[in-house]
This record gives structure tokens, sequence and C-alpha cells, in this order.
């Protein structure tokens, strides 16, 4: 019998084995206590619910969750989403595509590019995968997304093709998390499902580009990764820090567009308004790089180092490409009046 050749095979046999699945588990004590239907009452009219006792393990723990992640060290470095590992009081375990199981710790987060890195302790060296290069991808170019789709089935490749480029969009992990703007992201028409965040999109010759992140609900075949490109520079961090180290400006904003302009009777059609997303928050942080360089709220900051801030070009596209400690000079527009200043950026905590 004749099998087909072709490169798209050869490259899922070299990455799938760099594939893990990521399970999130909680004790059975935990569940009964935040879940109010699980636990009885003495008025109560309906039978205490139970979670069946073959969802419970050995260790009196319940799997509620899953995600998946790849191996980029063959020590045991893990790549995943910051969201896969964001439930509190979860034990997290990975689980390999020979089906070998360990218990994962977790050495980062970066909520800023919802990247997270675990550390799994083999007794071998693992299979890896080389990181590519996002910053020069191409619309139209093959890619293929690995992953553990649905949480159910394990070890699942999709192909497609690059749809769009620096995409922005605003995701959550489920109706309970707040919203998450994501900026910069690869669009692609390979299927990502539930349980294929935080597993690794590829190019046709098995590099990683970026980490599946998100899809649109209601829509099809759009879905996004996040741009190797940001886990990178986190790795580096880790190595170099012990820690992923972001610089901080401390104040809330809104990127100002013609829209904008119109609809708040601004007095400009770009840069940043300084403000409150709510009646409690601070427009600019106490004690924050922002604070101590004298900004204000109702300020409209116009560039950040001599560059207009827009939508193409905000803020948090400027910060990205900072260090901790740099000095950026800022032009504001603070009641009709255009003004200067400085701004010392410190590590976000």
């Amino acid at each position: 019998m004749k099998r087909e050749k072709s490169k798209i095979i050869k490259t899922v046999k070299v990455v799938m084995p760099a594939v893990v699945s990521v399970v999130i588990s909680k004790s059975l004590k935990e569940l009964e206590k935040e879940l109010p239907e699980f636990r009885p009452t003495k008025n109560s009219k309906h039978p205490h619910l139970r979670i069946p006792p073959d969802k419970v393990d050995a260790h009196g723990m319940v799997q509620i969750g899953g995600g998946s992640g790849f191996i980029v060290d063959d020590g045991g470095i893990i790549l995943t989403n910051k969201h896969v590992i964001a439930e509190p009081n979860g034990d997290y375990d990975v689980i390999t595509s020979w089906n070998e199981r360990f218990d994962a710790q977790i050495l980062a987060r970066d909520p800023i590019n919802d990247v997270a890195i675990l550390k799994i302790n083999p007794n071998k060296k693992l299979p890896i995968l080389e990181l590519g290069d996002s910053d020069h991808l191409e619309l139209g170019q093959t890619v293929l997304a690995f992953g553990n789709a649905l949480g159910i089935f394990q070890n699942t490749v999709s192909a497609g093709i690059i749809s769009g480029l620096s995409r922005s969009v605003s995701a959550q992990a489920d109706t309970d998390s707040p919203p998450q703007d994501m900026r910069g992201l690869i669009q692609t028409d390979a299927a990502i499902n539930p349980g294929n965040s935080g597993g690794p999109l590829t190019n046709v010759f098995g590099k990683v580009i970026g980490i599946n992140a998100a899809v649109v609900a209601g829509a099809q075949n759009i879905n996004f990764a996040i741009p190797i490109k940001a886990a990178l520079r986190d790795l580096q961090d880790l190595k170099k820090y012990g820690r992923i180290k972001r610089p901080l400006l401390g104040l809330r904003y809104l990127t100002i567009n013609a829209d904008l302009k119109e609809k708040m009777r601004l007095p400009a059609d770009y840069g940043a308004l300084v403000t409150k997303e709510h009646p409690i928050d601070h427009a600019v942080i106490p004690g924050s790089p922002s604070a101590k360089a004298g900004i204000l709220e109702k300020d409209i900051i116009l560039e950040w180092g001599g560059q207009k801030i827009t939508s193409e070009k905000s803020i948090q596209d400027y910060l990205e490409n900072c260090e901790v400690g740099e000095k950026v000079k800022l032009k504001i527009l603070r009641k009709g009046e255009e003004t200067e200043t400085e701004v010392v950026l410190t590590e976000r905590k």
C-alpha cells in the first residue's frame, strides 16, 4: 500500500512528541466549599448533589479543566498560556504524548502577553521544539496548530493559513474572568478549540511561531495565537533574572481615534486620554512612574519618545519594547497647552 509522503506529515511527526497536556485538579473538599449546590442544608428541598465517585482519584482530587503546552528545554521547561493555569488553589500536572504524568511547577506568569512557564522534573532528556521567527510572517503562510482539543482529544493537529497579522482582541478565559486586551496577535483559520490553548502554532518546518490563545465565539475559522516573540523574551528574562521582568508605567487610558474625539469632544484625534475605568479606580496609580512624572487625570499623552500614540501604535505597544529603568520623554496636552515630561519606568510587580 502506498503511503502519502508530504512535508506536513513529516512535521507532525517531529512536533507531536514535544506537545503536552496540562491537567488542572482540585481537592473534593475544596470544591464542595466553593460550590454551594454541593453543600447540604437543613432546609434544602433538593437532594445533596455529589461529584460522581469515578471522577475523584485516589488522592481525593477532581479534574476541573485542562489545556496544552509544549516543551522548549530538554530539562523540562514548558510554555503554555497564563489563563490555562489561572485556577486558584489548583494542582497542575503535565501529561506527555507518551502518557507519562508529571507534577508541574509554575515558574513564571506574564499576564500582559498571556504566557506562562512551567517546569517538570523528568528522568531523561525530553523532545523539544525550536522557537521560530514571528516578526517576518506572511499572509497565506501555512501553519499547524497542535494541542489537546476540548480537553478530550489528546495529540490533535489542524492545518490552515495565516489569515491576518497584528490583530487586537478583548478576550475572556471564561464568563467570570475580566476581559483582557490582547494585541499583535496572529490570526489563523487553523482550528483552535478549548483545550488547544497553550499549544504551539508552527510553520510547515515545525518551528514554533505562536502559542494558541483564543477563538471568536460564534464565528468560524477565526482563531488567534500569541506571537512567539513574547514568550522568547519571557524565557530570556527567567534565565537572566529568575523572573519575568516587565516595565511599569502606572496609568489607565483610552487610545483616541476620530470617533472617540467626536464622542467625547476631545481636542485631539490621536493620543491616549488618561482616565479611570471605574469610579473606584485611580487614573494615575499613586507612587507609580506616571505619578512621579506629574501626569494627571484628563491629560492627553500625544507622543512617546517623539512618536505619535495612535490606535495602530498604542502605549502598550511602545511599553512592550522598553526596559525597566528606561527614561522616556512624553508629550502631553493639558488644558489646551502642550508640555513635555520624562518618565522613568520601574518594574511591574
